[in-house]
């Protein structure tokens, strides 16, 4: 079972920073998950919220400020003790991920407010840092990964759901091109994750933070966990795999 870090290490630092992605990277996680989105003036930045209220010392729509205005807010918020650090621009990810080996789940954040061209900004970064292979794309908004697929045939996708679920979610992945099930965890079961199966659908389950979470994936022979604390699950999965 992989390991993806949550916007990073999120569950002890703050989420979607550099920081946050270097302290994963250090415990040692399959993969990092981040959000996507576009300032004013077009600079790819990564920032989960449409608003920069909850993770930030500013307040507004991430949409309204020009990058040299945003990067003047401390992302740090809820870790005051951290220092400051600001939103990071995809850019600079993309160039710190070019040198390591893990895989990055890029989440398009298109499902509140839709970014002109931002599937084609994605890719065109992604491809100017050699990341084609070491990439997937999510989204809640499927548009966004048809969008993909059209800029990028060969990409690896999965359809993020909220803790609904989808019934038949290996068949309409598999419909659509998608090779991944990004469900909540709640709105997951053992006869979709069958089903997945069935259809060749890899499964990532989101956000997967407690121990009695991890036993239930691991029966039913979940392909990956997306957790706010990657090192604790890392240890998990280390020592299930040390007794097998």
């Amino acid at each position: 079972m992989k390991v993806w870090a949550h916007r990073g290490y999120s569950g002890r630092y703050p989420e979607n920073t550099m920081l946050a992605f270097k302290k994963a990277a250090e415990a040692g996680c399959d993969g990092i998950e981040l959000d996507v989105q576009l300032t004013k003036d077009d600079v790819l930045v990564v920032i989960h919220d449409e608003t920069i209220d909850r993770v930030t010392d500013g307040t507004g729509r991430v949409v309204d400020y020009t990058y040299e205005e945003l990067k003047r807010f401390n992302a740090a918020k809820k870790f005051l003790e951290a220092g400051f650090h600001p939103v990071p621009t995809f850019e600079e990810y993309c160039a710190w991920a070019a040198d390591i080996g893990m895989v990055t789940n890029i989440e398009i954040k298109t499902g509140h407010y839709y970014y002109e061209d931002i599937e084609r900004k994605i890719v065109d970064m992604v491809r100017s840092h050699g990341l084609e292979d070491k990439v997937l794309y999510s989204s809640f908004n499927h548009i966004s990964l048809v969008r993909i697929k059209e800029l990028a045939p060969e990409a690896q996708c999965g359809a993020l759901l909220g803790e609904a679920g989808m019934g038949n979610a290996g068949y309409y992945c598999h419909s659509r091109g998608f090779q991944w099930y990004h469900p909540g965890y709640k709105g997951l079961t053992e006869e979709l994750v069958r089903g997945c199966k069935e259809y060749g659908i890899g499964i990532n389950v989101w956000t997967v933070n407690g121990m009695d979470e991890l036993e239930q994936l691991d029966l039913w022979e979940c392909g990956g966990v997306i957790t706010n604390y990657p090192a604790v699950c890392r240890a998990w999965v280390d020592r299930k795999k040390s007794k097998a």
